[in-house]
C-alpha cells in the first residue's frame, strides 16, 4: 500500500491516525514537529501527507505546505484542521493554503480513510 507521513504535534491524534490508517494495510511514519516532518518528506518521499494547522505556532501546517510546494513537493496533503470550526473559517485550497483536501478533527476514520483512498487513486 502507500507510504504516509503524519505530521501532527498532538502524539493522540498521530497514534490514531497510525491505527486508521495501518489498519487499511498502509505504512505510516509520523513526526510531532514541521522541521522533524520535513525532514521525514524529503527522506522518505511519501505517496501523502496528512498535515496538521496548528503546531507550535497557528500558522505552522500554513508555512509547510508552503514550503513543500515551493520546493517543487508535490505530493498530496490532506490538513487536518480545527480552525475552521473555532473560528468560523472555510478554507479551501488555494495558493496561501496549497492542499488537496482538508479533514476536521475530531477525525472519523470513515472520512479520512475516504479522503486518503481519493487523493491515492489519482
Amino acid at each position: 500500500m502507500a507510504l504516509i507521513v503524519v505530521i501532527d504535534d498532538d502524539p493522540d491524534i498521530r497514534e490514531a491516525s497510525t491505527l486508521v490508517l495501518t489498519s487499511k494495510g498502509h505504512n505510516v511514519l509520523t513526526a510531532g514537529s514541521p522541521e522533524e516532518g520535513y525532514e521525514l518528506v524529503v527522506s522518505n518521499k511519501p505517496d501523502l501527507i496528512i498535515l496538521d494547522v496548528m503546531m507550535n505556532e497557528p500558522d505552522d501546517g500554513f508555512f509547510l505546505a508552503q514550503r513543500f510546494r515551493r520546493e517543487n513537493i508535490n505530493t498530496p496533503i490532506i490538513m487536518y484542521t480545527s480552525v475552521s470550526k473555532a473560528m468560523g473559517m472555510n478554507f479551501s485550497s488555494s495558493d496561501m493554503v496549497p492542499v488537496d483536501d482538508f479533514v476536521e478533527k475530531p477525525i472519523s476514520p470513515d472520512t479520512l480513510i475516504e479522503k486518503v483512498n481519493k487523493l491515492l487513486s489519482k
